[in-house]
């Protein structure tokens, strides 16, 4: 029996034994963890996990002080972070230079209709022939271009997808998933293989199983200096670029790019395929964000609330857009007040494209009344015949859209319980029409368009909300960012991510109360709930399930390995069913336990586990005699205390200890005994046990 299999059918049991946890007690007074716990306590539930010499670290500061740092995150330098992050060009672009550079369907379409000229930069032509090569090709094999026109498609043709797509980061596409299991694998393998920024370890015998491409594309490139083959490759014509592309992916890429600097390497994975930098990049740096920030508590709040207000990377233009509504509206606003967060999002050129409020228009205004040109349509002599409005284009959008009126009152403000109507949301979605994107091909801004307005007086929840035009908008926002409910509603959501999935009444009244106090400062609504008795009751400790990214990061920083390439930890999390920024509906990922414990789930979390600290991931390196800070254990059973100690702080029950005990001692793991008395302990792999353990799978 493979190790990973037979540690499921032993550590199994005891997971679910200890995942599927009872609702926190509502006590007045809950019985309080013990004090030596408390930083523990609060290191895993305010960061992605404890690294070595965390726990002393916040001891030496004090934890209150340590919390009201981690408050206050731009007093925290983190600049040995943005080192990390530095490579990673497209995260710091706009959605515009995101278009420009790696160009969507329609920006292609309109350079081969002629509506828009080639770039003149070497680097961009490249990309833009090497993608229209492909569009080329894909022609000639009768499959058409409708993925690279997928952006564009009017909001009523991609509202309801069928339930068995996903997405496809290796093309940001939608795909069937009524595949074999061996297709989904190997596609699964050649998609991460492309994504890869950096040399993987040179396995035996791959070189003479490297075949190349014909023409200009052989062993004589490969032999050049990184600039000359750099320059080499962006003279070569569309049909050879198209080559290019077809040739080197997974390893064949890594050895072509080997060598070059970032931009260089961002050119040629672009040519190959744009997405492969859109979606890898920023997926990276989320990753690298969690595993190296010091502001740990502002990166966990960047993804609640991410989470919270989710955009999905698979709907078109948004690939181009995560990137910004991520780094522009969300992380500014994650410890501000809710209603600026609120506002931030509503404007947001991402969250207007993938809840279709961009194409909302009011059914008495000028756009739906006289078309694109208004009641000027009607001034000139040429309209004077037409005693009635004249009817608009056919593919213009027509109509009111509610996905997002209704979606901002069920998952982002109030709730499904919030004591709304759908009166309320029909009035809502008038109130926000007209609140659109500027050039969305081009990836431009958030732009009021008056034209498309509802007028009129609405009323929402109650309010009256006369007309004037985008301030109605604002007005409405503020409504419901004030409202009570929403003040639980967050609230709740909030004590379920720290606290419990089923938190105490009291503590998220608590909370609430000082939402509507403090004018939704989320700061002190997180301040309340750090002084509160049910934070640090003893139900409380180690009671959350980590989620897939969780699971990852807190995995990495407690090994200590550096990574160098995020994307295999990328993979994984696809495994785990949890790809970054790639839940379609709007709801977000679970934060429940009953979302993520399964035998499946467990099983991709011990391979990972396992993988991790035997240091079998391309692109990271782990020092495995560091695992143990300078202790030498005499055998497997002295290395297993001692890493629990480390890793878990001791927190192991006797019935876990004792079933990674016997796997030490059982022969048949992976044919590696973990404990054999001829050689040294193998701490990579007692290390990955105890990762794999359920114990580490809550915090």
């Amino acid at each position: 029996m493979p190790a990973t299999r037979r540690a499921l059918a032993l550590l199994g049991p005891l997971f679910f034994t200890f995942a599927v946890l009872p609702a926190a007690k509502d006590r007045t007074k809950p019985a309080q963890m013990p004090e030596e716990k408390q930083i523990i306590h609060a290191l895993n539930r305010f960061t992605f996990g404890i690294r070595p010499g965390d726990v002393d670290r916040v001891r030496s500061m004090g934890l209150d002080k340590w919390f009201d740092e981690q408050l206050h995150p731009d007093k925290i330098n983190d600049n040995a972070l943005e080192a990390r992050l530095s490579p990673l060009r497209t995260i710091r672009m706009s959605s515009r230079e995101m278009v420009e550079n790696f160009p969507p369907g329609q920006v292609l379409k309109a350079i081969e209709s002629g509506r828009r000229s080639m770039p003149h930069d070497p680097a961009k032509r490249a990309i833009y022939e090497s993608r229209l090569a492909a569009i080329e090709a894909r022609q000639e094999k009768g499959k058409g271009t409708a993925s690279d026109g997928e952006e564009m498609k009017p909001a009523a043709e991609k509202d309801n997808p069928p339930a068995n797509l996903k997405l496809d980061v290796n093309d940001g596409e939608m795909t069937d998933t009524q595949r074999t299991q061996q297709q989904k694998k190997d596609e699964e393998e050649a998609m991460y293989a492309d994504l890869g920024p950096t040399k993987p370890k040179a396995q035996p015998g791959a070189e003479a199983s490297v075949q190349l491409a014909r023409g200009p594309i052989d062993d004589s490139l490969l032999q050049l200096s990184p600039q000359d083959r750099y320059n080499k490759i962006l003279s070569l014509n569309q049909d050879d670029l198209l080559d290019l592309a077809r040739s080197y992916r997974g390893q064949r890429l890594f050895k072509l790019t080997d060598g070059m600097k970032p931009e260089q390497q961002e050119t040629l994975e672009a040519i190959v395929n744009p997405n492969l930098v859109v979606v890898g990049e920023v997926s990276q740096a989320k990753l690298l964000r969690a595993i190296y920030s010091e502001r740990q508590l502002d990166e966990v709040m960047t993804d609640f609330w991410y989470n919270h207000f989710n955009v999905f990377v698979g709907k078109g233009l948004d690939r181009y857009m995560v990137a910004s509504y991520e780094r522009d509206v969300i992380r500014p606003h994650a410890l501000g007040k809710f209603k600026n967060l609120l506002v931030a999002t509503a404007k947001s050129p991402a969250m207007l494209f993938y809840l279709d409020n961009w194409q909302s228009v009011g059914p008495h205004s000028e756009l739906a009344l006289y078309g694109p040109g208004g009641k000027a349509r009607m001034r000139g002599r040429r309209y004077a015949r037409f005693p009635r409005p004249r009817p608009q284009a056919k593919k213009l959008p027509t109509g009111l859209n509610e996905n997002y009126a209704r979606e901002i009152m069920e998952l982002h403000t109030l709730g499904v319980d919030g004591g709304y109507t759908q009166k309320d949301v029909t009035e809502l979605a008038k109130v926000l029409t007209g609140w659109g994107i500027e050039k969305p091909q081009q990836g431009g801004e958030f732009r009021f368009r008056e034209i498309a307005h509802e007028p009129g007086t609405k009323y929402l929840l109650g309010h009256k909300i006369d007309e004037h035009g985008e301030s109605e908008g604002m007005e409405a926002l503020d409504i419901l960012a004030h409202h009570p409910a929403t003040a639980k509603f967050i609230s709740r959501k909030l004590a379920m991510r720290f606290v419990s999935d089923n938190p105490p009444q009291s503590l998220v009244d608590r909370m609430a109360d000082t939402f509507l106090k403090k004018d939704g400062d989320i700061r002190e609504v997180l301040r309340t709930m750090f002084k509160s008795p049910e934070f640090w009751s003893a139900d409380a400790y180690r009671a959350k399930v980590k989620t897939p990214l969780e699971f990852v990061a807190s995995a990495v920083r407690v090994s200590g390995v550096d990574v160098q390439n995020a994307l295999p930890l990328v993979q994984f999390l696809n495994r785990m069913g949890m790809p970054l920024y790639g839940m379609q509906p709007p709801t977000g990922y679970s934060m429940k336990a009953d979302a993520w414990v399964n035998s499946s789930a467990l099983l991709n979390r011990m391979n990972f586990a396992l993988a991790l600290c035997s240091g079998r991931l391309p692109g990271m390196s782990l020092d495995q005699q560091a695992l143990l800070h300078g202790a030498a254990p005499g055998d497997g059973q002295e290395a297993l205390s001692l890493l629990e100690k480390d890793i878990l702080a001791g927190d192991v029950s006797a019935q876990t200890h004792a079933v990674m005990l016997k796997q030490l001692k059982d022969p048949q793991v992976s044919q590696r005994k973990f404990d054999d008395p001829n050689r040294p302990p193998n701490l990579g792999a007692i290390a990955g046990l105890i990762i794999g353990s359920p114990e580490f799978q809550r915090r």
